[in-house]
């Protein structure tokens, strides 16, 4: 589901910190990262408190995941033929 764009202007991002923010991508949420891997809700937290995968961040009491982080450890994950 595609996000909404929010204007730099609107959230106080000035000068340098401007194009900063507005070329980094927002955070995965655990909804975000099941989606994207197929898997259900319950496994993304069952891989954050076992410590599996993706790297995850607590940000407050929410889970969320760097973009690149996830496409890193999907790779790590690829199977070679045998």
């Amino acid at each position: 589901m595609p996000r909404a764009v929010v204007s730099a202007s609107r959230v106080g991002c000035v000068g340098s910190h401007q194009s900063a923010a507005l070329s980094r991508r927002p955070l995965a949420t655990a909804l975000d990262i099941a989606e994207y891997c197929r898997v259900p809700l319950a496994t993304v937290y069952q891989w954050s408190s076992r410590g599996g995968g993706p790297r995850m961040i607590r940000v407050g009491r929410h889970l969320r995941a760097r973009w690149d982080d996830i496409d890193a450890w999907l790779d790590d994950q690829a199977v070679r033929a045998a």
